[in-house]
């Protein structure tokens, strides 16, 4: 019996062939998501090329020191659901160990995918051997929250907020679930069912910002706290940083998110069923109207 699929026409216009900028600074690898004109929303051609440069960063032994940053006004809007770059039906050479999505029926297509280019993704440069540093500005929502949040440490400007509204969507939130090891309970609750804005200086008052600065002073700050890092031995930073690692996973935080993630895609297929749609009929337009309403903006 084959249950494989016609795999569905990928109608895709991608605004530039560069969704990720690298540059090396002595000890100092950039790495620029490039898709400002649409807030650096996150579609699996930005997955790869961030995959590629902190694959390029960790192989150059020169490199010490991550910074992960988001070029314009926000740092990312979350997961690409709604640009003419959306690319979730084109298939992509993987680098985990997932087989291809596109030819896979119902709710299969969807775990499969984001099994690699999200949950896998995150986990993987979670494990980056090499210190890594988010400069947040603007918006850092739904799944710009996982790439904030897989990285070591996360300097924010004083504009900066996190959210993750997908609640609205029937969905428990992004994939990458580590609500409840950022934010202490209640305020994880809070932060996840009402899906409102969290200001940087709330995020940092609870642990989850390390430092908050002016807009024009993030790339300074981030440059000041990776040269004070690369001064340190590297195989020392990185048993640093695995120990501390292995608290957070002795504490539950894999086993959290392999519960969590079948919670998102009963989620998602429950929205197929009722509504004909993953998402819930909602989409990028739809999200971001509904989230400058509540935040009480034009």
């Amino acid at each position: 019996m084959n249950d494989l699929v016609e795999p569905r026409k990928a109608d895709i216009t991608y605004e530039t062939e560069t969704p990720v900028l690298y540059e090396s600074e002595g000890a100092i690898a950039w790495v620029t998501m490039n898709r400002p004109t649409y807030n650096n929303a996150q579609n699996s051609q930005m997955t790869y090329a961030l995959d590629d440069a902190f694959q390029r960063a960790v192989g150059d032994d020169a490199v010490k020191v991550i910074i992960l940053r988001g070029a314009g006004k926000h740092f990312s809007a979350g997961h690409d659901i709604g640009t003419p770059g959306r690319d979730v039906d084109k298939s992509f050479e993987r680098r985990l160990m997932w087989a291809d999505h596109t030819n896979k029926p119902g709710a299969e297509l969807l775990y499969t995918r984001e099994h690699e280019v999200y949950l896998g993704m995150c986990r993987r440069w979670r494990e980056i051997p090499k210190p890594t540093i988010a400069l947040v500005q603007g918006a850092c929502v739904a799944g710009g929250l996982m790439l904030a949040w897989v990285c070591d440490f996360i300097v924010a400007t004083e504009d900066a907020f996190f959210q993750d509204p997908v609640i609205r969507m029937g969905i428990p939130g992004v994939e990458y679930f580590a609500h409840g090891f950022e934010l202490p309970t209640r305020i994880a609750k809070e932060f996840l069912l009402l899906g409102e804005r969290m200001p940087a200086q709330r995020a940092h008052d609870f642990g989850m910002v390390n430092q908050i600065v002016a807009r024009d002073g993030l790339e300074k700050a981030g440059r000041d706290m990776a040269t004070k890092l690369a001064g340190f031995p590297r195989l020392g930073l990185w048993l640093g940083k695995q120990a501390i690692n292995n608290v957070e996973d002795l504490r539950g935080k894999r086993t959290a998110m392999d519960a969590h993630y079948h919670m998102h895609h009963f989620a998602h297929a429950q929205n197929d069923l009722t509504t004909g749609d993953r998402l819930g009929g909602l989409d990028a337009k739809s999200m971001a109207a509904a989230n400058k309403k509540q935040a009480g903006s034009s």
